[in-house]
């Protein structure tokens, strides 16, 4: 956030925080029905492989608890889930009513009804501190409005001796990786458009790609904020990363 003007990024505009909030909250809500189905094609399905990933790194063990946080439609969740049992617990939280519903009705319908869903900020978590063994935050840091404020409430209801898994797009390594990925991202609000019926959300998406600070930058983030241990490890050349920390 820039705290001189006040102003935050929305891709490449600056708004103000209230503005930013209320305009990534309408790009969810417009694409939520269609959200798991444009990820498919934007990934070619890895998005679902580098979430497993991500669930592995959070060292989750059965009976214990964890919080995804900007959990959408649930995918991870249920991942985490079948991790953690019935004797554990999963809590999805999502800013979004719209992602929530989606996931909470395709998880029924799959006939799961242990994790538990809330519609919440991720900037003010309504838990208290020490209340989850791993939270993880896959594909949303970049969309948050307060990145530091997010990642502090992350740090006060992590338990001590728990860990954070970040998941996000991140800078590739080689540049002809980084051209070769910018070129095809100009398909994405094409894609949009087919699928969902609206390429602005695809636009931002993008957009909020090239903002979102690099994989160092975030370290220094997330070291800032009062984490221990903290590295990444870069996935698919460094077009996305994984974060870790621990309390």
């Amino acid at each position: 956030m820039d705290t001189k003007t006040n102003k935050v990024d929305f891709g490449h505009e600056q708004v103000s925080p209230e503005e930013k909030t209320q305009r990534v909250h309408e790009v969810f809500s417009r694409v939520a029905n269609r959200y798991d189905a444009m990820n498919d094609i934007m990934s070619f399905g890895t998005h679902r492989l580098l979430k497993r990933v991500a669930m592995e790194y959070t060292a989750l063990r059965k009976g214990q608890s964890a919080l995804d946080v900007a959990g959408g439609t649930g995918d991870l969740a249920l991942q985490l889930n079948q991790v953690t049992g019935t004797a554990g617990r999963v809590v999805l939280l999502d800013i979004n009513e719209s992602m929530v519903h989606v996931g909470r009705d395709r998880l029924i319908d799959k006939g799961n009804s242990d994790i538990e869903f809330v519609v919440a900020d991720a900037e003010a978590i309504p838990f208290p501190a020490d209340s989850f063994h791993a939270i993880t935050l896959c594909f949303g840091l970049r969309n948050m409005t307060d990145k530091e404020r997010a990642l502090g409430e992350l740090h006060r209801v992590l338990k001590p001796g728990g860990r954070i898994v970040i998941l996000e797009f991140a800078k590739p390594r080689h540049s002809w990786l980084k051209n070769s990925f910018s070129l095809y991202q100009r398909l994405w609000p094409v894609f949009g458009q087919f699928v969902v019926g609206d390429s602005q959300p695809y636009k931002y998406l993008v957009e909020s790609i090239e903002k979102h600070p690099s994989q160092s930058a975030l370290k220094q983030m997330i070291v800032d904020t009062g984490f221990n241990n903290v590295d990444y490890d870069n996935l698919l050349g460094g077009i996305v990363a994984i974060h870790i920390g621990e309390k």
